[in-house]
């Protein structure tokens, strides 16, 4: 079984995580990587608040609860800005706490990916290497809308 930690960004401190959950469930978008797994959640947290300082002590406790995965949510990926310590987050966690991480969670809605595609967000390398996970077809992101 894998065992995975959620961290979404402090803006979206309200979500139910809804997106996050269904996605886990039909093995969606990031959880695509777990499609023939068990999978159990064993940590669900924000980071935080600019500049993240959760990140820098919750990866510790879900790793307490076994996680062995953390993935940094795909809000920190869509919303506006992006997360600009996205990168940063993605290095530091295996560095400190040896546990993998992968950025996004649920795919990409729809709507943001019309959004930062007119911004030209994602054109470089780097940044496709990070949204790699969490860019679907169409309809599954109309279905994330």
């Amino acid at each position: 079984m894998k065992k995975i930690g959620i961290i979404i960004c402090d803006r979206y401190h309200t979500c139910a995580g809804g997106k996050c959950l269904r996605s886990l469930r039909n093995r969606e978008g990031a959880f695509a990587l777990y499609k023939n797994e068990e999978v159990e959640l064993v940590g669900y947290t924000t980071c935080g608040g600019c500049p993240g300082g959760n990140v820098e002590y919750a990866p510790e406790e879900m790793k307490k609860n076994g996680a062995e995965v953390i993935h940094l949510a795909t809000g920190l990926i869509v919303g506006y800005p992006p997360c600009p310590r996205l990168r940063a987050f993605t290095e530091f966690i295996p560095v400190k706490y040896r546990l993998n991480v992968v950025a996004g969670t649920h795919p990409v809605p729809q709507k943001y990916f019309l959004t930062h595609r007119k911004l030209g967000t994602w054109e470089s390398t780097a940044s496709q290497e990070l949204i790699r996970h969490v860019i679907t077809d169409e309809e599954t992101r109309l279905a994330y809308d």
